[in-house]
């Protein structure tokens, strides 16, 4: 089997990938396309040291041809932590192209039964990529109180940073955006405000909730200015390497830092259905498996658009 294998620190497009062995209550899907996020990127370059085939963000067809997509956390739905509703969380989870699991960056890929859900006719191949990270960036929305009073700014004018920015708006907030490409500061559209970070000044103490995307060792910090008294911090990414930031004004200015990751897939399912987010523009480069390798290259420019890789 075809498919992208990440050895703890690069990638190498393999054709001698054994068949995928489906565990109890699995199903093997036919990979049919798959985006290539930055945590794929920092994954290649040693976070979290997993080895394995990567790919989470895909489109899969089930043997009757089902256009199908699948959550990530693949749980128990036994422990404390399941049956408390929060299975993303299990302790005994592995996770898709992340952690212990192998990804869909392949011909096939073994998930479990329960988290598949269908694609509506309505959402194309190349949009049914976006499912996950757009999930992610509604499952800010789940953990902070985010309405028409809201004063918030992303900071990160990558893909998820503008997905993040969308939901924010559709959920009522001032929304604003803060990043270093005008270009890509524009794709957000009118409705978003954007900023350069150098002239993120104009905004410092000021925003009660700051949703660091960027992907970067200097986020927490760039957030900590922005970000006013009692205010929240979201941290949407992760970094393959240690974090270097004073965190005597968390404490001194009472901030709220919070993590977040994964969200619900019926909310993202259902906004790019109804067309009320509209991912298109952020789509890149296409690339066919063969050629993944390139692809990672492609994703990892600076100002890169979505990567997708079409199986």
């Amino acid at each position: 089997m075809r498919g992208v294998y990440c050895d703890g620190s690069s990638i190498q497009f393999r054709r001698d990938l054994p068949d995928p062995a489906p565990r109890p209550a699995e199903v093997v899907l036919e990979v049919c396309s798959v985006g290539i996020c930055d945590t794929d990127i920092q994954l290649a370059r040693g976070y979290m040291g997993f080895r394995g085939i990567l790919g989470h963000e895909f489109l899969g067809q089930t043997g009757s041809g089902q256009r199908v997509t699948a959550e990530i956390n693949n749980s128990c739905h036994a422990c404390p932590s399941c049956l408390a509703g929060q299975a993303n969380h299990c302790p005994n989870r592995t996770v898709l192209g992340i952690l212990g699991h192998d990804g869909a960056m392949a011909d096939r890929v073994c998930v479990p039964e329960r988290n598949l859900h269908v694609i509506p006719d309505a959402i194309d191949d190349r949009e049914a990529v976006f499912i996950e990270p757009l999930a992610a960036a509604y499952r800010v929305g789940e953990q902070v109180p985010i309405g028409p009073e809201t004063a918030l700014t992303v900071i990160g004018d990558g893909k998820l940073g503008i997905l993040c920015a969308w939901v924010a708006r559709l959920l009522g907030a001032r929304v604003s955006l803060v990043g270093k490409h005008p270009e890509k500061l524009a794709l957000a559209g009118v409705a978003i405000r954007p900023i350069l970070l150098d002239e993120a000044g104009s905004i410092a103490r000021s925003q009660d909730v700051v949703i660091d995307c960027t992907g970067s060792k200097t986020g927490l910090e760039n957030a900590l200015r922005l970000v006013r008294p009692c205010g929240t911090v979201v941290l949407k990414t992760t970094v393959a390497g240690e974090h270097s930031t004073s965190l005597a004004p968390i404490v001194i200015d009472e901030v709220r830092v919070i993590g977040s990751r994964c969200g619900p897939f019926p909310k993202a399912i259902a906004a790019l259905e109804s067309k009320q987010i509209d991912v298109r523009p952020l789509i890149g480069a296409e690339f066919p498996l063969d050629r993944a390798e390139e692809a990672f290259r492609a994703a990892s420019e600076r100002g890169a658009r979505k990567v997708l890789i079409r199986v």
